[in-house]
């Protein structure tokens, strides 16, 4: 790869600069100067944002954790998982599809789907490098991007112009801090180390959370014949994933183009309710605000119903309130004072963003949640040449506008400086306190 200086900046060839790169309280054994955006993540999003840049362009260095593409995806969800939306609604940018897959391709068809993009545009991530820190040094004018690889635990320091976060909201388990749960005695595992139901074939198990997720492990372990139950702790809207042969989503996108959210919101819910029924029945209380304004507001995303309710109505599957505490011998309490014994609990409480425990600066991520402080259409740049991709709460349609959005504005500076930049001496500065 070329590596290049970035107009106005310090050339990293000037021995003034390298010195203060190597005058650092903890060196790294390298420092790699990167021409273009250093990527963090190698999911869909970074490989949406590297094919963007590509085609306008300009390089890319995408710095992957794991040893795999989308390694939620391949390492961390269960086996009967197909996209939620219909294809269309989840190409990335310039690819479509194959054609004879299906409308809701399943785990395995996506992963090959990734790769395929992946060879296409020649991206090639650098595995197993575990971002430690990243921060913006205004002394060089550079962010300085700090790893560490997994597997030989050497540390690199990559220098440049551009950072984009890749991560997504899906980076990290989500596991509730549940009362008594060191006394319980049984399995308790995420949805991220959950694969099929076989293994809990015959046993009575609690799933914790009523999202896409927890309604899908549930109908999977009934159909691997464990005895599932559902704890529902919050409303939540369940839509069917298809109505008058078009799916829900792709006709909610077509009335939205001519009605109000609102308006649109009233006409999902009286089809719902004439295709489910009353869900309220069944313990499944929707939400006062509409299915979409919700999501819009939110970011809470509607159940798309596979099978799960009919489950519900015959008593295979137990709807459950929420957790009191859990108690010793694999017993559950619930709020409304029942007591309940299980042979496991399967946490499908979802994920969160790990931002905050790499990227080191306050303005465009919040602390709290690890999502940028603006809501979309938004949050996509931040100031001195930080983005963020995949952080929408719109799925892969979201994180492929933002990858277009963030590759046209990387591409203007690009052009801009390109016409001043000068080659840099060596891709790799090795520095003179390493070991």
């Amino acid at each position: 790869m070329d590596y290049t200086t970035i107009q106005g900046k310090q050339s990293l060839d000037d021995p003034s600069l390298i010195h203060k790169m190597n005058n650092l309280s903890s060196p790294p054994r390298c420092v790699v100067c990167v021409a273009g955006p250093v990527i963090v993540g190698a999911g869909p999003s970074g490989l949406a944002t590297a094919a963007c840049l590509k085609n306008k362009g300009v390089p890319s260095v995408i710095l992957e954790r794991s040893n795999c593409l989308a390694s939620l995806w391949q390492l961390k969800t269960y086996d009967r998982l197909r996209l939620h939306l219909p294809k269309q609604f989840c190409e990335l940018p310039f690819v479509p599809f194959p054609s004879d897959f299906p409308t809701y391709p399943t785990k395995q068809q996506f992963i090959r789907y990734l790769d395929d993009y992946a060879t296409k545009f020649d991206i090639q991530p650098r595995f197993n490098e575990t971002v430690l820190t990243a921060q913006y040094d205004p002394a060089v004018g550079f962010w300085r991007v700090r790893t560490a690889g997994s597997e030989n635990g050497v540390e690199t320091e990559y220098v440049t112009r551009w950072l984009i976060a890749a991560t997504g909201e899906n980076a990290e388990a989500l596991v509730p801090k549940l009362e008594g749960i060191m006394e319980f005695g049984g399995p308790i595992r995420h949805t991220s180390l959950y694969k099929t139901g076989e293994e809990f074939r015959g046993k009575k198990v609690l799933v914790v959370g009523c999202g896409n997720s927890g309604m899908e492990v549930c109908l999977d372990l009934c159909n691997h014949n464990a005895r599932p139950s559902l704890v529902v702790r919050d409303t939540v809207h369940v839509l069917p994933r298809e109505m008058l042969g078009k799916s829900t989503f792709g006709l909610s996108m077509l009335l939205l183009k001519w009605l109000p959210i609102r308006l649109v919101d009233r006409l999902l819910l009286v089809a719902s309710r004439l295709l489910l029924g009353n869900t309220s029945q069944l313990g499944l209380v929707r939400p006062k605000l509409g299915p979409l304004e919700l999501k819009n507001l939110s970011g809470k995303t509607p159940v798309l119903d596979v099978g799960t309710l009919a489950k519900i109505r015959t008593g295979d599957i137990q709807v459950c309130p929420a957790i009191k505490r859990l108690k010793r011998h694999r017993a559950v309490e619930f709020v409304d004072g029942r007591t309940e014994n299980f042979d496991a609990i399967v946490l499908a409480t979802g994920y969160k963003s790990n931002v905050p425990s790499w990227l080191k600066e306050g303005e465009m991520f919040s602390k709290e949640d690890g999502l940028p402080k603006l809501p979309f259409p938004n949050g996509w740049k931040g100031e001195r040449g930080l983005y963020a991709v995949g952080f929408t709460k719109r799925g892969l349609l979201g994180a492929s506008m933002d990858a277009k959005r963030i590759a046209e504005d990387i591409e203007r500076c690009w052009k801009a400086e390109a016409k001043h930049s000068t080659p840099f001496t060596r891709s790799h500065l090795p520095l003179s306190s390493s070991p």
